[in-house]
């Protein structure tokens, strides 16, 4: 099990008014009452508080935050994102939306990693699909982006309704080789041209409740002060997120290793979901990470974290999270990671 969070993290006048009266001195000839001084008419029209127009606002589907609603709407982008040592820094993770982390062959992780808000101009590396990256991205539509993979899990990306975008079948010069990279952690995405060629697409669904900045604030929730997450996906991957008040942020290691992107800026996110999820071995040495049922979960968020449970009803269904009192957990606006922790790993909360 999962281990860290859920004991640690468990509960679970009258007004007064006073009028002055000022004294009339009379000194030398009194010179009679003063005039009354006439009391005004109150005004039938009201103060004005502002334009009476309603003003347009939207909100970006995968962060919550929001942004101009007269620009263009277009599909995310879903890319199969390389972490294997590497493969590091790896390229605009910081302007992601949401990345999920999953346990691959060999202890390693990969991401499967989704821009909408902020379109970078390329992303990578790019590697292959896995056999639960369809359940992962089907409920957003849009475009996927990997370089190929097993036969069988390429069919099954293939049957959802995202467009494929597949190094191994590119003849159009989306993708290239990074010369200063090692292959094969190279293969990189033209971003911009793959969302152009695909613009007519719709936008994203919503996939997760957003509130305030800090939205585990309320006592029910029974969220504890939390300085640095701990996850063990396996001996060879236990990433941290230590939180920053300054940035307001989640900062990520990676075996002890601070985390940055290219250009050296340090990994960061606003929320971190972790969620305990089950594998499933039926492809041999190929985990698949069980999202379709549901699990605990722990959201982490300002500083606190919050333990409760998620749900997925199909692979077209977003991720559900609720607290142990029933209510919806809530993210704050911005950048979500989630971490798709095995049973047999751990997570730990630290105060």
């Amino acid at each position: 099990m999962v281990t860290g969070g859920r004991g640690a993290l468990r509960r679970r006048g009258t007004p007064l008014v006073v009028v002055a009266v000022a004294a009339l001195l009379l000194v030398g000839c009194q010179q009679g009452p003063p005039e009354p001084v006439p009391t005004p008419e109150p005004t039938a029209e009201p103060r004005p508080v502002g334009s009476s127009q309603p003003i347009a606002v939207a909100f970006s589907p995968l962060r919550g935050t929001p942004t101009d609603p007269a620009a263009p709407r277009h599909p995310s982008l879903a890319a199969k994102i390389d972490n294997h040592d590497d493969a590091r820094p790896q390229i605009a993770l910081n302007r992601t939306d949401l990345v999920y982390e999953e346990l691959v062959e060999g202890g390693l992780t990969r991401y499967l990693a989704v821009w909408h808000s902020d379109l970078p101009p390329t992303i990578g590396p790019v590697r292959s699909i896995r056999p639960m990256d369809p359940d992962i991205a089907s409920p957003l539509g849009g475009v996927i982006a990997y370089s190929g993979g097993q036969d069988q899990f390429v069919a099954m990306m293939m049957a959802t309704p995202l467009v494929n975008v597949v190094f191994d079948l590119d003849e159009t010069g989306l993708y290239s080789r990074a010369d200063e990279r090692p292959g094969p952690h190279d293969v990189i995405l033209d971003a911009a041209e793959t969302m152009a060629r695909n613009s007519a697409l719709a936008p994203p669904p919503v996939q997760f409740d957003y509130g305030t900045a800090d939205p585990l604030a309320a006592p029910e929730l029974a969220a504890a002060p939390t300085s640095r997450i701990a996850l063990v996906f396996s001996e060879a991957r236990a990433p941290t997120w230590d939180w920053d008040a300054g940035s307001s942020s989640w900062l990520r290691s990676q075996e002890g290793v601070a985390d940055v992107e290219e250009g050296g800026a340090r990994v960061r996110a606003t929320n971190v979901v972790t969620l305990e999820v089950g594998i499933d071995w039926r492809y041999g040495e190929v985990p698949k990470t069980v999202l379709i049922g549901s699990g605990e979960a722990w959201v982490s968020v300002a500083g606190r974290t919050a333990h409760g449970t998620w749900t997925k009803d199909a692979a077209g269904s977003p991720i559900t999270l609720a607290a142990d009192d029933g209510s919806p957990l809530r993210l704050a606006p911005g950048n979500t990671w989630i971490e798709l922790v095995p049973a047999g790993g751990t997570a730990s909360f630290t105060p």
